[in-house]
């Protein structure tokens, strides 16, 4: 299988403890490089909560988990099929539930999978999604906590895992556990942190990130903060501090 580099395709995996800000961070990503109306931008939502849906004002109707328990329905009530023919059914289904705006495209994964063993079928899903990425210049993930939920369900080549954290002990120890097993799991080309919502009072934290690449600091802002609380798409956020934080740190990660 290719690799995110040999297709051309950048690949951002926003990842960290639950409770820290990545989804909001993810959001911010997608809508700064879609700015650049040249650009083709993949937003995917790997956390069964579905939060990137409302960030970026998607209804997320159908997520890859439905259409994997459709299958497994099928499969279960005795319907026989082809591998050739389950491939293609969903390689249409997913191609089915991708949902555009402009040029953002988002796809939901939904839900774990079901107890049982239904190997072939999800690795037939995440061929078809890696396929759908290099139809894309930049594909961005929020990933759920735990970055084997990314090997295991969406896909094993990531150029650009981007660490989230705030300042507690416990971010910043999950931080460095994804990253341990980033290295063993997915292909990744770069790796680093970005610490979030730090407020102006507090002391410069960048002694705290046990050597991970700190690639910059996001002030707490009141704007995010709204933005979240009255469920607002992150694609009308206007240009407040936070964003334009972000905007520095994808400069330093080489994204452009």
């Amino acid at each position: 299988m290719k690799s995110a580099d040999i297709n051309n395709t950048t690949i951002i995996a926003v990842c960290g403890k639950g409770g820290v800000g990545k989804t909001s961070i993810s959001a911010m990503i997608a809508s700064i490089i879609a700015e650049n109306p040249e650009k083709k931008v993949l937003a995917i939502d790997a956390d069964p909560a579905v939060g990137l849906a409302m960030a970026l004002g998607f209804p997320a109707q159908k997520t890859v988990d439905n259409i994997r328990s459709s299958l497994i329905a099928r499969v279960k009530m005795g319907v026989r099929e082809n591998m050739n023919q389950i491939a293609a059914d969903l390689d249409y289904e997913v191609f089915e539930a991708i949902e555009e705006k402009n040029n953002i495209a988002f796809l939901a994964i939904g839900r774990p999978e079901e107890e049982g063993c239904y190997c072939q079928v999800n690795d037939c899903l995440r061929e078809i999604i890696e396929s759908i990425s290099k139809n894309f210049d930049y594909v961005v993930l929020d990933a759920e906590a735990g970055i084997e939920q990314i090997n295991r369900r969406v896909m094993e080549n990531v150029s650009h895992l981007l660490l989230v954290s705030d300042q507690s002990v416990k971010g910043i120890a999950v931080a460095h556990n994804i990253m341990e097993v980033s290295l063993r799991l997915v292909k990744c080309r770069t790796c680093g942190i970005i610490l979030n919502r730090v407020r102006p009072e507090e002391r410069n934290p960048s002694a705290g990130t046990g050597g991970l690449s700190l690639l910059g600091i996001l002030p707490e802002d009141e704007c995010i903060r709204s933005f979240d609380i009255e469920g607002r798409s992150f694609l009308d956020l206007p240009e407040c501090k936070a964003r334009m934080a972000l905007r520095n740190c994808l400069s330093v990660f080489g994204i452009q």
